[in-house]
């Protein structure tokens, strides 16, 4: 028998919700007609769920719902109101309630949302199989101790006084800059400067002034002299990330550098001494690209002075739980959620099981996403992202190149279909129309493209993403009380933008960065960061 509390001035609602759910689930239901009363039934009964009225004569619907859950934080609450307007809705989900209904009440809807929140409350009774503790720790750190990571702290204790140079290797997302810093941080140069350089992020004719700095009058624009940062780490440590994406001509300055510990400002002639350790990093084949004549070997030789391998996370699953752990603690704390109890052992065992292409940051990322779709205390595995729950929808529009999308016409999201009945906010605020906003397929007549194949339609049908609304991203967003709105909504305008382009292109890297007006080291960051499927764009480009 599942215990309902009823809190609300009108008899009529009371008396409707009392008959709509006797009897059904095994739903019991009492009601209070006051604040006061309600608060003294959730100690009195302890129910199981709570709606809740957002107006009532002598409370602010808000304020009772904290000291409700002051008595009993584990309460699901679901507001009811008449008040329609997405500002009640916002701040009612704000607040923490479970949902929100607005009046008239909808019979089955309200069974549906108590059946999930009564769902959801026992669910937070059971023992939860990562439990999460209080405080965070100060700054980032390694977490695992899985036999790979113990193997990259040996060698990082190894090298770390050494003044030589280390060259880190790995995936995208596990955690090379990390490595930087702790040798950095176990080294005689811990107090001297540290600069890490994403060279896949400057372009080319930048990079260097942004290494070597410059002399007034070098080139157009430059008004003064400019300090680059092997000049300002003069003492310190320098990573120079993704180094297998610089031009050929900084790597001969890099290999001098190196060799003699000196280098020429762009546009003058004075030789500068300086005393930096070089630390290197990359996610791609060096010795292959030595190869193929686009990196120099003679640089290479010299940056591997010692290897440091980060191993991918799907490699290290064992580290997964503390990662959660450690990832949930900082949450909890950033996102001012001081209820989270941990995740539920079916969540657990999904997040244990998935593969992570993007490794760490990855899975920091999901477990943001899946605490704010979580508005009880324990994350279950419906609250995680779709992708996780259902490893097939790897190839949706969130994760890959374009795909076959033939009845793409709701501007909903994958996760927003998969969510389940959520009372008025899902009707309210997420509403299946074409905003002016909408990014529409690109055409590709304005890409500058000459290949025939995209202007048959069956193959920009093939390609094209599903519809994108902004708007309704937003409102989602909004309504999951979401706090890093601007960071995902531009991380969804990427993924489609890359996806698109590069299926006009054929996967041409080079092509791509020149439409996209960026540096293909870039791209090919994009590429790893949102796992695109190269090969499967390639063949549907064709």
């Amino acid at each position: 028998m599942a215990k309902v509390l009823v809190i609300d001035d009108d008899r009529s609602v009371r008396h409707i919700v009392t008959s709509g759910l006797t009897g059904h689930h095994g739903f019991e239901v009492v009601t209070a007609a006051d604040g006061e009363a309600g608060l003294a039934m959730v100690v009195d009964h302890q129910p199981e769920v709570c709606l809740l009225d957002v107006f009532l004569p002598e409370y602010n619907g808000i304020e009772l719902f904290r000291k409700i859950r002051a008595l009993d934080r584990k309460l699901p609450v679901i507001f009811i109101t008449g008040d329609t307007s997405s500002e009640t809705a916002i701040e009612a989900m704000r607040a923490g309630a479970f949902d929100y209904l607005a009046k008239p009440l909808n019979i089955e809807q309200l069974r549906s949302l108590t059946l999930s929140a009564c769902q959801a409350r026992r669910l937070m009774d059971q023992p939860v199989a990562l439990p999460v503790g209080e405080g965070i720790s100060e700054g980032e750190r390694f977490v695992g101790n899985s036999k790979t990571m113990i193997e990259v702290y040996k060698d990082i204790g190894r090298v770390a006084s050494q003044n030589v140079t280390v060259l880190i290797r790995g995936e995208s997302g596990s955690g090379k800059e990390l490595v930087a810093r702790a040798l950095v941080n176990h080294s005689d140069r811990r107090d001297m400067p540290f600069v890490a350089v994403n060279c896949a992020a400057i372009p080319d004719q930048l990079l260097e002034s942004e290494l070597f700095g410059h002399e007034k009058g070098s080139f157009t624009g430059a008004e003064r002299r400019r300090i680059g940062r092997f000049e300002q780490c003069s003492g310190g440590t320098i990573l120079l990330d993704e180094v297998g994406d610089m031009s050929s001509v900084i790597q001969g300055k890099v290999l001098r550098l190196l060799q003699e510990q000196k280098f020429e400002r762009v546009g003058g002639n004075e030789l500068i001494s300086t005393d930096v350790r070089i630390i290197a990093a990359t996610n791609r084949p060096l010795e292959q690209l030595a190869t193929e004549n686009e990196f120099r070997d003679d640089l290479l030789y010299r940056l591997n002075g010692f290897t440091i391998a980060l191993p991918p996370l799907r490699d290290r699953r064992d580290d997964i739980p503390a990662l959660l752990e450690y990832f949930l603690r900082r949450a909890k704390t950033d996102m001012n959620r001081p209820e989270l109890v941990g995740i539920a052992p079916s969540a657990l065992d999904l997040l244990v099981n998935y593969d992570w292409p993007g490794n760490v940051r990855q899975l920091q990322s999901v477990v943001r996403q899946s605490l704010l779709n979580t508005t009880g205390t324990v994350i279950g595995s419906e609250n995680l992202p779709g992708f996780i729950r259902n490893p097939s929808l790897e190839h949706d529009q969130f994760r890959n190149a374009p795909h076959v999308a033939k009845n793409a016409s709701s501007t909903l999201t994958e996760t927003e279909r998969e969510r389940p009945p959520m009372g008025n906010r899902a009707q309210g605020l997420v509403k299946q129309e074409h905003q002016a906003n909408e990014i529409e397929p690109a055409q590709n007549n304005s890409l500058g493209l000459h290949n025939s194949s995209f202007h048959d339609p069956s193959v920009q049908e093939t390609l094209a993403p599903p519809v994108f609304s902004i708007d309704a991203f937003v409102r989602s967003r909004l309504e999951a009380g979401s706090q890093d709105l601007y960071n995902e909504l531009i991380e969804q305008v990427e993924r489609r933008l890359f996806a698109q382009v590069l299926a006009a292109t054929a996967g041409n890297q080079s092509k791509t960065a020149e439409i996209l007006g960026i540096t293909r080291g870039k791209v090919r960051d994009r590429i790893a960061t949102f796992d695109i499927q190269l090969d499967r764009t390639i063949t549907m480009g064709k």
